[in-house]
């Protein structure tokens, strides 16, 4: 399937992010760093020009945050759609992730592999994941810009570039980024 020019952005640095806790369904509010990230992605945004882009933001608060900073005058033009929101983590949501990782190491021992988010008791899970993002996908008809989280922007960039669910740990994350996915190719776009 082919998709329309997007540009994907993760949610700026939140106090939860710098305190290495689970966030999944749950928010905390961003930080003076996440401020600033989501500051650089409206100057990225401003650069690259999306005037007649739709813009979406997950309706998750640390997502809306970052996106009424990125969209500036056009902030109010964002359809919040559920289908953007982060993966949700069960009974670990809230929790640090070193508690996790120390309690059950045997879903660590690939390093950076992000398969564990697939264990997370009464989470949603990486299948479900890959098809609400999928169906959110299916319905752009246009170019978009999204404002999302770390793992459902990597479900998002798989569909885009035709990749499987299982790739997604392949792909690179980061705080406040953006990505600019076209014709099935990614790039990064920097604030310099």
């Amino acid at each position: 399937m082919t998709h329309p020019d997007l540009l994907i952005l993760r949610h700026g640095e939140t106090e939860w992010n710098r305190a290495g806790r689970m966030q999944g369904a749950q928010d905390s509010p961003l930080t003076a760093q996440g401020r600033a990230q989501a500051s650089a992605q409206a100057n990225i945004l401003s650069r690259f020009g999306i005037e007649g882009w739709t813009l979406y933001a997950s309706p998750q608060g640390r997502a809306v945050s970052t996106a009424q900073i990125a969209y500036g005058t056009r902030a109010g033009d964002m359809i919040k759609d559920p289908r953007l929101s982060e993966i949700t983590m069960g009974t670990w949501t809230g929790r640090p992730r070193a508690e996790i990782v120390a309690q059950m190491p045997y879903l660590f021992e690939d390093g950076n592999d992000l398969g564990w988010y697939d264990h997370a008791p009464g989470g949603e899970g990486l299948a479900a994941l890959y098809a609400r993002t999928g169906a959110f996908l299916a319905q752009c008809t246009g170019p978009s810009v999204i404002v999302t989280h770390g793992i459902t922007s990597r479900m998002l960039r798989c569909h885009a570039l035709g990749l499987e669910a299982a790739e997604f740990a392949d792909l690179p994350g980061g705080q406040g980024v953006v990505y600019h996915l076209s014709g099935g190719v990614q790039s990064k776009l920097t604030d310099t």
